[in-house]
């Protein structure tokens, strides 16, 4: 298991005083770099890894460490610089050397260190005589705790678990190494959105680990065990469960006072030298919350302001190589978002995946959504989007237990779907009649599903799809 202690320092740490930092915990220690040097390791004189730091982050727009860890703004610079240092677990005193660690950079670059408890645990120094030798399983993964010929296992502690690079890095080495992801974490622990939905892409499993030392799936509510070389659903767990499977702690969610409006939606651009990507994702942010997104980045958390120029750029660089990107918006609405963007026959893909939280007395602005879809339509080459709605905390993460499934609200079609799929043909079945959007020439369409909340409205969106389906076929 390893432990997570972040330093929020108002000055970047350079490699001179990342090395101090490192070497701090004591002389009987020795430096290495992986990853062409983007991830510095403590190791004892064997080469087992102690502590890996990674390459410090610059948070341009500080709230994003209130969002993650808790931490308020005003504690904080106007920017910060956010760098990881994560110890094995399989010992204690490799915990401490990376509070000594942390500590040492927020001492000479000020700061703060999360959580503030790990302060008082760093004073001092460490013998490395002490450290007992922990497992390096997996050296050029040091997210990784166990390596099996079948799984990859991270142990994480943290309140909020993010799509950080070093789980992003972790299911893309799992995936290509034929692995299954399983992320073990605490009951309290939440998954951020884009965390849960590339855990979800790779076939990944989060493993929550309740006080009783019992295992459930925190995404399915299935009871696990450890069977041979990795977590599975026990297979007792129908017998010790009335048959069900499902573990009792998998209970349903109770804030029926929160809900998140989540829409998922698809553009495709002509790959001309003058494109700007991110302007369906801009659309959504300020139809629905009146503002810019706040920021993007390749991970959580996302250090970069805002910039439709700037993230087109780095896109363009990694073509035809695709792009994932996580953006958030300002604190006053929580939003996050997980943007994919892909070069593919047709041009220049954009699919998006949206999350935005409202608590009680904030009514989701249900209106917005179809003179959302017309702007799509008309100015962001839309391909398709689904609007849904659903109980569900307001900060849209996830926690592990029973969510209720989202209610579908509408179907937006772009011009060139609508016309294959004969969606304005009159046997469209759906209780409203559809409404052009877009180009009066070449319209699209919008489907009303049905009235807010209803769960009549999934029965709504099935009859239609068939019905385009069969159309387009």
């Amino acid at each position: 298991m390893t432990k997570d202690i972040i330093a929020l320092t108002d000055q970047l740490p350079d490699p001179r005083t990342l090395a101090a930092a490192l070497l701090s915990g004591g002389p009987d220690l020795r430096l290495r770099t992986l990853g062409e040097g983007a991830v510095v390791q403590l190791t004892d004189d064997d080469g087992h890894p102690l502590v890996s730091i990674e390459s410090p982050i610059l948070l341009a727009v500080p709230h994003e460490a209130q969002r993650l860890l808790g931490v308020r703004a005003e504690q904080l610079g106007e920017s910060v610089w956010w760098t990881e240092v994560r110890a094995t677990a399989a010992t204690n005193q490799a915990q401490r050397l990376a509070a000594v660690v942390a500590g040492r950079l927020v001492t000479i670059l000020g700061g703060v260190v999360w959580p503030p408890e790990a302060v008082e645990e760093g004073i001092g120094v460490v013998d490395a005589h002490d450290v007992r030798p922990p497992p390096a399983p997996h050296p050029e993964q040091p997210a990784v705790d166990v390596l099996t010929d079948t799984a990859a296992v991270l142990f994480q502690d943290r309140p909020v678990l993010t799509l950080s690079s070093w789980l992003g890095n972790a299911l893309l080495s799992a995936a290509a190494e034929g692995r299954e992801v399983q992320i073990v974490t605490p009951p309290h622990t939440l998954l951020t959105l884009p965390a849960r939905l590339a855990l979800t892409e790779v076939g990944g499993r989060w493993v929550v680990r309740e006080e009783t030392g019992d295992y459930y799936d925190g995404l399915t509510g299935a009871v696990l065990g450890w069977e041979g070389d990795s977590f599975v659903p026990s297979s007792s767990a129908s017998r010790e469960t009335g048959g069900t499977g499902t573990a009792a702690a998998f209970a349903p969610v109770p804030n029926p006072d929160e809900r998140q409006l989540l829409l998922s939606l698809r553009t495709c651009h002509p790959p001309d030298e003058r494109l700007l990507l991110g302007g369906a994702l801009e659309a959504c942010w300020q139809h629905l919350t009146g503002a810019a997104p706040a920021a993007w980045g390749t991970a959580e958390p996302a250090g970069l302001r805002w910039s439709r120029r700037n993230l087109t750029d780095f896109a363009r660089e990694r073509a035809p190589r695709p792009t994932r990107l996580v953006v958030v918006g300002k604190p006053g609405r929580p939003a996050i978002a997980a943007l994919h963007i892909l070069r593919t026959a047709d041009g220049v893909e954009e699919d998006i995946t949206l999350g935005i939280g409202y608590g009680r007395d904030e009514e989701p602005p249900f209106a917005a959504l179809s003179d959302l879809a017309d702007d799509l339509a008309s100015h962001h080459n839309l391909r398709s989007a689904l609007f849904h709605v659903r109980t569900g905390r307001r900060d849209v993460n996830a926690p592990a237990g029973f969510e209720t499934p989202p209610i579908p609200l509408a179907l937006a079609l772009g011009p060139e779907e609508a016309r294959r799929a004969g969606a304005h043909g009159d046997r469209v079945p759906v209780s409203q009649r559809p409404r052009p959007i877009g180009s009066h020439r070449r319209p699209g369409s919008y489907f009303c599903l049905g009235d807010v909340d209803s769960p009549a409205n999934w029965e709504a969106l099935r009859s239609l799809l068939g019905y385009l389906r069969s159309q387009d076929a």
